[in-house]
């Protein structure tokens, strides 16, 4: 019921979105209005959106990452027009991001989000993650979603990537990607140019097309896009773990099966696209019902983040319907928490969208 309650949420957001085209060149309603902006409050800022699962934060880069981001929750729940004025700051005019799998630019985004803040009022709460890997990080939040007098709690992941600009420009969003692919991406199209449409299909062309390499090497056969340095002393055995259980899932269910009970503690949970959470034994019987439906393959990564014993995966898959035939690709993220036993390194817990 929670979900549907969500799903139908987002569907009068999209189609407000789909039927009022708005021009932000001063006509989106915007006042003037005072905005948090300071490298010096991240404690602050930190008590009153904690992260629940905190992770290794370097200074320098990382430390004003992790300010941009509890700077960004503070302004996005004052309104649209506080974070339309962050968004100056927080972003250049050449930035991109990707909403639930459609590329916008800047413009578009502000668009999107106009739109969608117009119907709710979205107040961002608790961070689960904030996983912050040099220039990049992926976040995993809380979300209360309130229409009138109905309100639905959610959470959202997202991964993105800063740069220094040095100067007064600072730390700056270079290109985010907030959710993935789903049954908004339609929508969302509707607010790109002809040009940036095609590049869209061109991408899902490749995904759908892509061939696996024929390699035993697991980093050759499933690259990283964006590669990262990771942190800690488990990274090598963190990565290797994951990409096995990559090799494992697309040589069938029996051999997922086997790396399922070796990769994962007894004791594990795995919450699933439906948001609900699975002991190994109910994961399991899930997947291998989800088999009986849907060819999967996972095709490759845009990233991996590793910080010590926590890691943020985001991966390309394609899909073929076993009783249509009908083919799709997209997106997921997935967070994961290892754990040292003594039958060696293992996966305590999963969280993917």
């Amino acid at each position: 019921m929670k979900l549907l309650r969500t799903l139908l949420l987002l569907l009068v957001i999209f189609e407000f979105i789909a039927n009022e085209i708005i021009d932000l060149n001063g006509q989106d309603g915007c006042y003037k209005v005072e905005i948090v902006n300071s490298y010096d409050n991240t404690e602050e800022l930190n008590t009153k959106f904690p992260v629940i699962n905190p992770t290794q934060v370097d200074p320098g880069l990382e430390k004003n990452i992790q300010n941009r981001l509890l700077t960004g929750f503070e302004n996005w729940n004052k309104g649209y027009c506080a974070w339309k004025a962050w968004g100056t700051i927080l972003y250049t005019e050449d930035s991109i991001y990707n909403v639930h799998g459609a590329r916008l630019t800047l413009k578009e985004y502000q668009l999107a989000m106009n739109a969608a803040l117009k119907q709710i009022d979205i107040q961002l709460g608790d961070f689960y993650n904030m996983i912050i890997c040099g220039e990049w990080t992926a976040i995993y939040y809380n979300t209360l979603n309130k229409i009138g007098d109905s309100a639905v709690s959610s959470t959202v992941m997202e991964f993105v990537k800063f740069k220094d600009y040095g100067g007064d420009l600072g730390t700056r969003v270079v290109e985010g990607w907030g959710g993935t692919k789903n049954n908004d991406y339609d929508d969302m199209l509707k607010l790109q140019t002809e040009e940036e449409r095609k590049k869209e299909e061109e991408q899902l062309n490749y995904m759908l097309n892509y061939e696996i390499p024929d390699t035993e090497d697991l980093k050759e056969k499933y690259p990283v896009l964006n590669p990262t340095e990771g942190k800690g002393t488990l990274v090598k055995e963190i990565l290797e773990l994951i990409l096995k259980g990559f090799d494992s899932w697309n040589n069938g269910i029996d051999a997922w099966m086997k790396w399922l009970s070796q990769g994962y503690s007894e004791d594990a949970q795995s919450t699933g696209l439906d948001h609900v959470k699975r002991t190994m034994s109910e994961y399991k019987a899930a997947m291998k019902a989800l088999v009986k439906k849907e060819n999967i393959k996972k095709l490759y990564f845009d990233n991996i983040l590793i910080n010590n014993d926590w890691a943020a995966i985001h991966y390309r898959f394609n899909s073929e319907n076993l009783k249509t035939g009908e083919k799709t690709a997209g997106d997921r993220m997935q967070f994961l928490k290892f754990i040292e036993t003594d039958n060696g390194l293992k996966i305590a817990g999963s969280w993917i969208q």
